[in-house]
């Protein structure tokens, strides 16, 4: 979604996020937009970070209920994140 070269600038699919603490491949949601759904503070790694770990996370306070984080992600860290109702977007 957004700036990407052969990317639409809308969303073609979506899923709802389990966050989760573990950062491996399995739960990496590539490179997605999120939309949350009840307000809350959301915990993320952004994508293009190096060597993701918990240490690298950004926590974006106070995000409102119904919004779009204005970041592209490849992982919803579960500390901290008290924002649920959450879905990634591509």
């Amino acid at each position: 979604m957004g700036q990407f070269g052969n990317q639409p600038d809308f969303g073609t699919s979506a899923k709802a996020i389990t966050k989760t603490d573990t950062i491996t491949y399995a739960t990496n949601i590539n490179a997605s937009c999120l939309y949350v759904g009840t307000a809350g503070d959301v915990n993320v790694i952004l994508t293009g970070v190096a060597g993701p770990s918990l240490a690298k996370a950004v926590l974006f306070k106070s995000v409102a209920a119904g919004s779009f984080l204005p970041v592209i992600v490849d992982y919803v860290v579960a500390t901290s994140t008290t924002a649920s109702d959450i879905i990634a977007i591509k």
